[in-house]
C-alpha cells in the first residue's frame, strides 16, 4: 500500500465526514470527536496469509457497496 502512496494518517489529517465506520479488528480506535456510525467487526489480518488479507479486502468492498446502496 505504501508503494501506492498510502500511509497512516493522524486524526488532524482526516477531513470532516458524514459517516464514520470502525473496521473493528479487535483494536481500540481513538476517539474521533463522536461515536462511530457503524462497526464492521472485521478480523485483523496482520501476520496472516495474503489470502486472509484478500478476504478482508473483499469484505470491505462488499460493505462499501452495501453502504452505498443504503444511502441512495
Amino acid at each position: 500500500m505504501e508503494a501506492n502512496g498510502q500511509y497512516s494518517k493522524t486524526l488532524k489529517d482526516i477531513p470532516q465526514m458524514d459517516l464514520y465506520i470502525s473496521m473493528g479488528c479487535n483494536v481500540s480506535c481513538p476517539f474521533i470527536g463522536k461515536e462511530f456510525d457503524d462497526n464492521w467487526k472485521l478480523e485483523d489480518p496482520t501476520g496472516k496469509s495474503d489470502e486472509e488479507f484478500r478476504k478482508v479486502i473483499k469484505q470491505i468492498e462488499t460493505n462499501i457497496i452495501e453502504l452505498k446502496n443504503t444511502l441512495k
